[in-house]
């Protein structure tokens, strides 16, 4: 499967970016490579499984925070790399954000 016929313009991580995959009501989460990244989406490296995750929405955390995020769609997957876009609000057509992430200090 080809990952070129994307149209945004990307910007690829030579050695890859560490993030994590969370669901949206924190039920599960999963560590991986960020491999490239636009505005519009990006391609992922997941080494755990994913079977049985509802990947239909999900956040890529971007910092160990919590404080730097994206809500994500699951678009392809191509053995153990992942396509995701991110997901805009249909009304105003701008990016979805999500309440910020509680970290758990105690």
């Amino acid at each position: 499967m080809s990952w070129g016929n994307r149209k945004a313009d990307r910007v690829t991580f030579a050695t890859g970016y560490t993030v994590l995959m969370m669901a949206i009501d924190g039920t599960w989460q999963r560590p991986c490579t960020l491999l490239d990244i636009s505005n519009s989406g990006a391609r992922l490296q997941v080494k755990d499984s994913i079977e049985g995750l509802n990947l239909k929405e999900f956040f890529l955390l971007l910092s160990s925070t919590g404080l730097a995020f994206r809500r994500c769609e699951l678009v392809r997957i191509n053995g153990e790399e992942i396509g995701v876009k991110f997901v805009e609000d249909k009304e105003t057509g701008k990016k979805k954000k999500g309440r910020a992430l509680a970290r758990s200090d105690s």
